[in-house]
């Protein structure tokens, strides 16, 4: 379905209101034990991503009616591929974190337009971090311009990686690329990182979800990064499987290239 894109600065203040009002209730459920359970195998679930779930899907819906919505929360409707104006929501990145009550976790809302991010946010509640971006308009950290990593050599880099991952050997294979891993939990807000110039570099040895990473793309890209996966280059997003595979990293380019080029050797 074709969409009139509108003025810039519309889409982000929705996705910024969506965000925040995610947040608010992921905020009021952290450290309160709440209940959890797996939706599917390693996949966790709780309450809180449910309400924060409705709370962005009506807020979007209400705004922008005619755009289509794939969230990791709400059933995946096929009639989203017809459309050129496409969220890609994650009401809480990081649940394992959650639960645990670690606060590596955030709410990650995209808008996508011909599959590729044009709007993106990434928020953490507990910190009231709001990482946003628009296609062409740069990257900011509330009002601060961000700018990834002037680092060149992969050898020399810092990067941040799943603490999962980490635990189960998965990034040993990398271990000897890079200076050291840094083990963070929500995808969103190690991309968020990544785009601040906070770390180096995001390695992933693991498939993941467009809404896992699709702000925080648009976050990197904006912050004069790149994200690319081995064998796709770089994203496009509303795919018909919305699974991203392995390895895949983000940050300045000539680590990207540097660490995709030995993966494919």
């Amino acid at each position: 379905m074709a969409h009139e894109v509108l003025e810039p600065g519309r889409e982000v203040e929705v996705a910024r209101e969506a965000a925040r009002a995610a947040g608010e209730i992921v905020a009021g459920y952290f450290q309160h034990a709440p209940e959890s359970w797996e939706k599917s195998e390693d996949h966790p679930v709780t309450a809180a991503d449910l309400e924060a779930n409705r709370a962005i899907i009506e807020i979007i819906s209400k705004a922008l009616p005619e755009d289509a919505i794939l969230s990791e929360e709400a059933t995946d409707n096929p009639e989203r591929l017809a459309h050129e104006r496409v969220w890609v929501c994650d009401p809480l990145d990081g649940t394992k974190e959650f639960v645990a009550g670690i606060p590596e976790f955030t709410v990650s809302i995209a808008l996508t337009h011909t599959g590729v991010p044009i709007v993106g946010v990434v928020y953490q509640p507990l910190s009231a971090e709001c990482f946003l971006a628009e296609r062409g308009r740069g990257a900011y950290r509330n009002d601060e311009p961000l700018r990834v990593s002037d680092r060149r050599k992969l050898e020399d880099s810092e990067a941040l990686a799943s603490r999962t991952e980490s635990s189960r050997g998965q990034l040993d294979p990398y271990r000897g690329w890079v200076r050291e891993f840094r083990p963070m939990g929500s995808v969103a807000l190690k991309l968020a990182r990544i785009a601040a110039g906070e770390s180096d570099l995001w390695i992933s040895a693991v498939p993941k979800s467009e809404w896992d990473v699709c702000a925080g793309d648009l976050l990197v890209r904006e912050a004069g990064g790149v994200f690319a996966t081995r064998d796709a280059g770089e994203r496009r997003y509303n795919a018909r499987d919305p699974k991203i595979f392995a390895p895949m990293a983000a940050g300045p380019r000539p680590l990207v290239d540097e660490f995709l080029a030995r993966c494919r050797s």
